[in-house]
Formats: C-alpha cells, sequence, structure tokens
C-alpha cells in the first residue's frame, strides 16, 4: 500500500487532517429545495492524497468549499486539522479549474500576491517563491504576464501561489480539466512529485479516472445527486509514479475498470 511522506507538513497534527461527520447539504431558494450532499462521513489522514470522483452536479465541489469554510453544512460537522470549521479557513491553499491570476502582474508578483493578503515576511515570503518557482519550472519566467503563459504555466503559478504560506491541506477543483493530454500528464506527474516532497494533504475534485488513480492514495467515489459517498478504494501503487510506468501496471487497469464500472451505472451501488 501507499504510504504517506513522512514530512513536517504530513504531523502537523495527531488526529485527521480533515474530517466529515454525518454531513449534508441543502440549497433552498422562494421555490425550490435542492439536497446537493446527504450522509457524507470521511477521515482524511495527514499527508494522504484523496481523489474525489463522481458524475457532474454530484457535490464534488460543494465538499471542498465545506472544508475551506466557503460554505456551510445544513447538518454534521467538519473539522480541519482537529479544529471544527466555522469560517473561511487559512490553514489550506485552494486552486480551482481557472488559475485567476491579475493580467497586470508577473509569476513572482501574482505568487507573492499570497503573501500580501496574509502579512507574511516578505523576504521570507521571497525566499518561498522562488523555490517553488524552481520545483515547479517555472524559473526564468518571473516577470512574465499570464498572456505570455500557456494554461498549464499559468496552473503552475496558481499552485506555486496556493502553497506559499505552507498549508498543511491543499484543495484542488479540477485544476487540470481545460488543459490538453500531454500538459496534463506533465503536471500530474510533478503534482505527484511536490506531494511527496512537500507532505501536503491534497483532495482532489477530478472527472478523470486516470488522474484520480494515478495521483491519490485512495479514491472516493460519489453517487449521482444527492451526492454521497458510495465507495472508498485504495490505490496500490508505489509513492512516486511514472505516467507511463504507472499506465502499464496491471494495478492501475484493474482499479480504473472498476471506477469505470461503477460511474458507468451511475456509481449508486
Amino acid at each position: 500500500m501507499t504510504t504517506a511522506p513522512s514530512t513536517v507538513a504530513a504531523t502537523r497534527t495527531t488526529g485527521p487532517a480533515v474530517e466529515m461527520t454525518d454531513l449534508s447539504v441543502q440549497f433552498r431558494s422562494k421555490r425550490s429545495r435542492t439536497v446537493a450532499l446527504t450522509d457524507i462521513t470521511m477521515r482524511v489522514e495527514p499527508g494522504e492524497f484523496v481523489s474525489i470522483l463522481g458524475p457532474s452536479g454530484c457535490g464534488k465541489s460543494t465538499l471542498l468549499k465545506i472544508v475551506a469554510g466557503l460554505v456551510r453544512p445544513t447538518t454534521g460537522s467538519a473539522s480541519l486539522m482537529g479544529q471544527q470549521v466555522t469560517r473561511p479557513q487559512d490553514k489550506i491553499g485552494f486552486i480551482f479549474q481557472r488559475a485567476a491570476l491579475l493580467e497586470w502582474r508577473g509569476v513572482r508578483k501574482n505568487i507573492l500576491l499570497q503573501a500580501e493578503m496574509r502579512g507574511l515576511d516578505r523576504k521570507e515570503a521571497g525566499r518561498r517563491a522562488d523555490q517553488l518557482m524552481e520545483m515547479t519550472g517555472l524559473t526564468g519566467f518571473e516577470n512574465a504576464l499570464p498572456h505570455e503563459l500557456s494554461g498549464g504555466m499559468q496552473q503552475r503559478v496558481s499552485l506555486c501561489r496556493a502553497l506559499l504560506h505552507q498549508p498543511p491541506v491543499l484543495l484542488m477543483d479540477e485544476p487540470f480539466g481545460a488543459l490538453d493530454a500531454l500538459t496534463r500528464e506533465t503536471l500530474n506527474t510533478e503534482l505527484n512529485r511536490i506531494w511527496r516532497e512537500t507532505g501536503t494533504t491534497i483532495l482532489l475534485v477530478t472527472h478523470s479516472i486516470a488522474e484520480a488513480v494515478f495521483l491519490g492514495t485512495r479514491v472516493e467515489v460519489m453517487s449521482a445527486r444527492p451526492g454521497r459517498i458510495v465507495r472508498s478504494l485504495p490505490v496500490d501503487l508505489p509513492a512516486e509514479r511514472v505516467y507511463a510506468d504507472v499506465m502499464a501496471d496491471e494495478r492501475f487497469d484493474r482499479l480504473a475498470a472498476e471506477l469505470r464500472g461503477m460511474l458507468g451505472s451511475g456509481a449508486n451501488h
């Protein structure tokens, strides 16, 4: 079985990094009531990489927003690093589908926006930004503006910005969904390396079965709306993963086929 990296980030708490218990979410309007999530219980240990897979509209993104404190559950509770989530959290990094960079700021200044908003020490933040740019292959592009970067490079900037304050938990909402297949594979490999090197706990929402298996230490499968966890499947692959090797591994094939069968039948069993 895959083991989490034994780093500082992976050992900041003796309890779960993320825990959700009996969560449900309902959205109400004057005309209707929508049940987005029901009976969600999930425990994520420090240093785990959990892929969340399910049909469109099943509430995957809402799940991340609950952990971030951006959505309040209707019933149940969520905790982050041992503390109940009751408001927006500063212990996380959050990456969305779009990089959402400021067009008038270069790469380094976009990354350092995180430091400005949090009031971090400027010199330390600058050193951390330089380290992250080197880690993600952005060295030499410090002053490039977003329109001068490819989509993949923009998401690397977004990743650096999210990791600048060294959050113990990183939430990722379909961050590579709009990228071409080759760029996506490259960034998947880089993300695996960064996860191993930092020990950050990661929750990834994706519609890609291959991505979910390649990156995850386990895959949480959600049903169609109202979303609930129907299976939790461990990923029996080594922590360090090379794309070509994983794609040729029979363990990958077995798990991907099982997930494909579940999602093809509506993930309701």
